[in-house]
């Protein structure tokens, strides 16, 4: 590229790290803003935090805008790092006026109608065109096979309309240049779940989704039972008059809680009656759920009970979908923008015995950022009306940092250790606590969030949720505001009050800015260029020096890319030049060098579950397992995250006939083999990482197999 960049620092005056060749890569094509013809508008770094601090602070009134400019470069330069939108698009609309500085958004429901799904799909296709992920509940959608009166046929079931919304993510995403993300979620109860479980076993079928499944503290308690599992869907008004349908015969009836109020049989308790479908032993279900992630990474395990006990909107939200990459469970047309801190910014004196974490200056970039992406919802650029209102009610917006994994190496601590978790926690705790502060202040100078004044009426289901309202003295029928609703009653806020009860006690009083504050992202990207390759989010690192799959225009297959990870870059700075993850002597690395494999999948757990105390909305955190973990040992991870009260949980084994990952291990591409059928029916085998010349163009075995076998071969 030729353009000089500002280099990173490690701690206060350290040595300077350049900005590897894929981090400056990955900076250049994503985030460094260009002209339609390709002229370089931010000739560094520095000017893209320059231009999205000038966004941010033209929010603020004219008299202070100086201030705040100058405040939030120096944020950003000291390891605030917004999300990809905002980095990307911010100050950008001159040259991209359709885009958005939203990362996340959930779709609105998706009615059980062929107007609604095609609704659906087409408020989706402008979302992603927007550059904004989307996700989505398809259990709303009658099971295969069930009869639609109006049509006078039998549907093909939700997974058949699911293709269709791959083929718009897919479609809108090559012709936009950025790749499309979604969130399919499904309920566990749903007839059509064993589909909805194997579904991407299929080449090239539903590749634009990742796949979760809601799973209830009822189907988890019948495992550990060893109990039968009932499949049902809603019961049509008609279907039970015509039928003869007894409501009260447990047998072919089952009364649960449903996202969809249209026209369905109700009890007293706001339950829907539903058709029952069969059942199957719980522990058969919960083997076959765990056998597809043990094997193809999905589905992901959604405990949506939990995600709805700890909403801080618990009393007006039922939240059914998450954002594509889980870290934040939205309502209808919910909407939340992104930001991480860079953990490894605060470290000073870093791989000696004297390394310590400078928390004071932490707190400082947390305030101001705190305020930097409450200022992005005033520039949301979302397409859809209801999104943008559902924003501006709301002002939700999800704090997290990066570098976790990177900053207890420079730190020397073994990330999964004690320490470590203690450590974590102490990062999630202050974050959240400087972050509510700052919400406060923000309401008192610039408002609260409007769903803080509005009134709420209390209903009986809101009583047996909170039976502490029924205590206070309140009744059904008695109308309070969303700042007490949230401040008194939010399962977060009460734990806030353990720690800050002065602070909660203002906010039920006076409001805050916004309803919620944090969640920890995936951080791919941003990590990788902004971060100079630090740890991705809440992870250690995935190894010291390994490949990413990126996708070249130009190309028609992904290119490997090699990475180092920051700490070893920093280590080679600070303390042995010479230094490598397969060194021996004196160039190996210490023992807190632990790379994802290293660590135990309880300790995955365990580190998760330090940050969700803290956190008010969810954590995107992959447990990697090796690849000859035991099965019965895998299982355990997700009861022990169901009794960890985590909100989610996804863990990751490499399986290389299943699928070619965007991040793979030198080790793993040698010792992979791909065969290839030629035109004459003759087979050649290659080795991962071995060169092959096809269709005018080299690529490495592993990325054309992959590319030939899931159909995007020629298609980026």
């Amino acid at each position: 590229m030729g353009q000089p960049v500002r280099l990173a620092k490690i701690g206060h005056g350290e040595e300077e790290i350049s900005l590897q060749p894929a981090s400056l890569d990955i900076w250049d094509s994503k985030y460094r803003l260009k002209t339609k013809k390709g002229d370089i508008l931010d000739q560094e770094v520095h000017h893209t935090y320059a231009r999205v601090a000038r966004a941010l602070a033209d929010v603020e009134p004219g008299e202070i805008r100086s201030k705040w400019y100058e405040s939030f470069l120096w944020a950003l330069n000291h390891g605030a790092v917004p999300a990809g939108r905002i980095v990307s698009n911010a100050g950008a609309q001159e040259q991209k006026p359709a885009t958005s500085t939203i990362n996340c958004t959930v779709s609105g429901t998706v009615g059980d109608s062929m107007n609604s799904i095609l609704e659906m799909a087409h408020e989706a296709g402008l979302t992603l065109k927007a550059g904004c992920g989307i996700g989505y509940e398809f259990s709303t959608l009658r099971p295969r096979g069930a009869y639609v009166a109006g049509a006078g046929a039998y549907t093909s079931g939700p997974l058949s309309f699911m293709d269709i919304y791959d083929k718009v993510c897919f479609t809108v995403s090559s012709a936009g240049g950025r790749r499309g993300a979604q969130m399919g979620t499904f309920d566990v109860g749903h007839p059509d779940v064993k589909e909805f479980i194997t579904a991407k076993r299929e080449d090239g079928r539903l590749r634009q989704f990742n796949l979760s499944l809601m799973i209830t503290d009822e189907f988890m308690r019948a495992v550990e039972a060893g109990q039968d599992w009932v499949l049902a869907f809603p019961l049509e008004p008609s279907e039970a008059e015509d039928d003869d349908f007894d409501l009260n015969d447990s047998a072919r009836v089952v009364w649960r809680e449903w996202p969809v109020a249209r026209g369905y049989i109700r009890d007293d308790r706001n339950r829907v009656a539903c058709k029952v479908y069969g059942t199957l032993p719980a522990r058969e279900l919960f083997d076959l759920i765990m056998r597809s992630t043990y094997d193809f990474a999905e589905p992901g395990f959604i405990l949506i009970d939990r995600v709805n006990e700890m909403n801080n909107n618990w009393y007006v939200e039922n939240i059914r979908a998450t954002n594509p990459c889980g870290e934040q469970p939205l309502p209808p047309y919910g909407a939340c923008l992104l930001g991480s801190v860079n953990l490894t910014r605060f470290v000073r004196r870093p791989f000696t015995g004297e390394a310590y974490f400078d928390w004071e200056e932490f707190n400082e970039v947390v305030a101001i950022f705190t305020r930097m992406l409450d200022n992005v919802v005033e520039i949301n650029e979302l397409p859809l009306d209801r999104q943008v209102r559902e924003i501006l009610r709301k002002r939700r917006h999800g704090m997290g940092f990066l570098g976790l994994g990177s900053t207890l190496s420079m730190l020397r601590i073994r990330y999964g250790s004690a320490p470590s978790a203690e450590f974590t926690g102490r990062v999630a705790r202050e974050l959240a606590l400087t972050g509510w502060r700052v919400g406060l202040e923000l309401a008192r100078e610039k408002g609260p969030a409007p769903i803080m004044d509005e009134q709420f009426e209390v209903t009986p289901q809101m009583l047996r949720q909170r039976p502490e309202m029924a205590e206070d003295g309140i009744k059904a029928g008695d109308r309070l505001p969303g700042k007490v609703l949230m401040a008194r009653y939010s399962r977060y806020m009460q734990r806030l009050a353990g720690e800050a009860p002065e602070l909660v006690d203002a906010i039920a009083a006076e409001g805050a800015r916004f309803t919620h504050h944090s969640s920890i992202a995936p951080t791919g990207t941003i990590s990788l260029s902004l971060g100079n390759n630090a740890s991705n989010g809440i992870e250690p690192s995935f190894a010291h020096h390994y490949f990413r799959n990126v996708i070249r225009e130009g190309r028609k297959t992904k290119e490997k890319v090699p990475v180092y990870s920051y700490e070893l870059l920093a280590y080679r700075a600070r303390v042995n030049p010479q230094a490598n993850p397969r060194g021996e002597g004196d160039a190996a690395l210490p023992s807190y060098f632990v790379t994802a494999d290293d660590v135990s999948p309880s300790e995955h757990v365990a580190i998760q579950a330090a940050a969700q105390k803290w956190v008010d909305s969810s954590i995107s955190k992959t447990a990697n397992v090796p690849s000859d973990y035991p099965y019965e040992r895998f299982k355990d991870i997700y009861i022990k995250a169901w009794k960890s009260g985590l909100k989610g949980c996804t863990t990751f084994r490499f399986n290389p006939t299943a699928f070619q990952g965007v991040l793979v291990k030198e080790e793993d591409l040698k010792n992979t083999f791909y065969v290839f059928q030629l035109e004459d029916g003759s087979e050649v085998k290659f080795a991962g990482d071995e060169e092959v010349e096809y269709d005018g163009q080299v690529h490495t075995a592993a990325n054309l197999f992959d590319a030939l076998k899931e159909g995007y071969y020629g298609k980026f």
